[in-house]
C-alpha cells in the first residue's frame, strides 16, 4: 500500500553522471555544474595536496599516474559515464604522450570512456578547423611554454599568449583579469583564442569575449564538460561558437 504522503508524487529522473578528477586546489565546482543538463550529475574528487607552487613540477605531480588512477577508482562507485581528468597543465605537460597515458590510465582503472581537459582541447579545434591560436593563462612563462609545445605536436600554431605569471590561487582571478589577459593576447593572426586552466571563472565571459573579438573563444572548463558530455551523447548548457558547432568523430581513443 503507498503511504499518503507517496500518493501523487512522481519518481525522480534517472541521473546520468561524470565523474571528475580535479586537482587538489580546484575551487570552481559551481561553474563545472552549470554546463551540465538538470539530469547529469557530477561526481568530483581531487588529487592529493602539494606545496609545490603552480610551476612545471607541480602539474607533472598532478599528472602522477598512480593517483590519477586511485582517483578514477574513487568515482567509479555511483557508475558515471564517462571520467574526465579536469586539470589543463596536468594533461599538457608531458606532451600529446603524456595526454594519452592520462586518458588510459582512467580507462585501465574501470572508466566506461575517458577524457582530459587538453585532450577535448585538441578535439574542439578540429572541430572548428582552428591551426593559428591565441592563449591566455594565469601561468609562469615555463608552464605556459609547455602548451604551446603540446598544441605544435598537434599541429597548432600559437601566434601569441598572454599569462598572469601566478603561482597559486589561481581561482580568486576574477573577471577583469581574465578580460585583460583575453585582449593582450588576441591578434588578428589568430582564429581563436583559448583560456587555459579549469581554475579560472570564464563560463559568463564566453559570448561577450566572443562577440568583442569577432572569433570562437574556448576555455578550460568549457572544453572539459563539452568533451564530458560528448562523450556521453549529450549537449553542453552554455553558449559560445564551441557548443553550436555540430559533432565530428572523436579522435581514435579520445572517448
Amino acid at each position: 500500500m503507498p503511504t499518503e504522503l507517496s500518493v501523487g508524487l512522481a519518481e525522480p529522473t534517472t541521473q546520468q553522471g561524470i565523474g571528475v578528477v580535479a586537482p587538489f586546489d580546484f575551487a570552481l565546482d559551481r561553474e563545472l555544474w552549470r554546463w551540465v543538463p538538470e539530469d547529469v550529475s557530477l561526481y568530483l574528487t581531487r588529487l592529493p595536496f602539494f606545496t609545490t607552487p603552480m610551476t612545471v613540477e607541480m602539474a607533472v605531480a598532478i599528472g602522477d599516474r598512480r593517483a590519477v588512477r586511485r582517483a578514477t577508482l574513487d568515482v567509479l562507485t555511483p557508475e558515471p559515464a564517462v571520467v574526465v581528468y579536469a586539470c589543463t597543465s596536468g594533461s599538457f605537460v608531458d606532451g600529446a604522450t603524456g595526454e594519452m597515458v592520462l586518458r588510459r590510465t582512467m580507462l585501465d582503472a574501470g572508466a566506461p570512456a575517458a577524457c582530459t581537459t587538453s585532450g577535448a582541447l585538441i578535439d574542439a579545434l578540429a572541430l572548428l578547423g582552428v591551426n593559428r591560436l591565441a592563449i591566455a593563462t594565469p601561468y609562469v612563462d615555463s608552464v605556459t611554454s609547455r602548451l604551446v609545445g603540446y598544441l605544435a605536436e598537434h599541429r597548432v600554431r600559437t601566434v601569441s599568449s598572454e599569462g598572469l605569471g601566478l603561482l597559486g590561487n589561481i581561482w580568486r582571478v576574477t573577471y577583469a583579469e581574465v578580460i585583460n589577459i583575453v585582449r593582450a593576447a588576441d591578434t588578428d593572426d589568430a582564429e581563436a583564442l583559448f583560456i587555459s586552466c579549469t581554475n579560472l571563472p570564464t563560463y559568463d565571459l564566453i559570448e561577450p569575449l566572443e562577440a568583442a573579438l569577432g572569433k570562437p573563444v574556448l576555455t578550460a572548463n568549457q572544453v572539459t564538460m563539452w568533451a564530458a558530455l560528448r562523450a556521453m551523447g549529450r549537449t553542453a548548457v552554455g553558449s559560445g561558437t564551441l557548443l553550436q558547432a555540430g559533432e565530428i568523430s572523436l579522435r581514435p581513443g579520445a572517448a
